[in-house]
């Protein structure tokens, strides 16, 4: 599966990642890379879970792209 997630640096320098798809799915890393893995870690994780609990399969997320203005 893939998934889409978000990266946003912050003051301090670290990278959070957020996966849309499954939500409260968080995470953050000192590196970008960092980042990345531990919220395929997080995301593996989340599915595992809703498995578990006979929760729904993750949302669907479709990537749009708009013209910039």
């Amino acid at each position: 599966m893939r998934f889409l997630v978000t990266i946003e640096q912050d003051e301090a320098g670290y990278y959070a990642v957020e996966c849309p798809a499954l939500p409260g799915c968080v995470s953050q890393g000192g590196t970008r890379e960092e980042a990345l893995a531990n919220i395929e870690e997080a995301i593996l994780l989340s599915i595992e879970t809703r498995k578990a609990h006979g929760l729904p399969p993750p949302m669907e997320v479709a990537e749009v792209e708009v013209a910039a203005l």
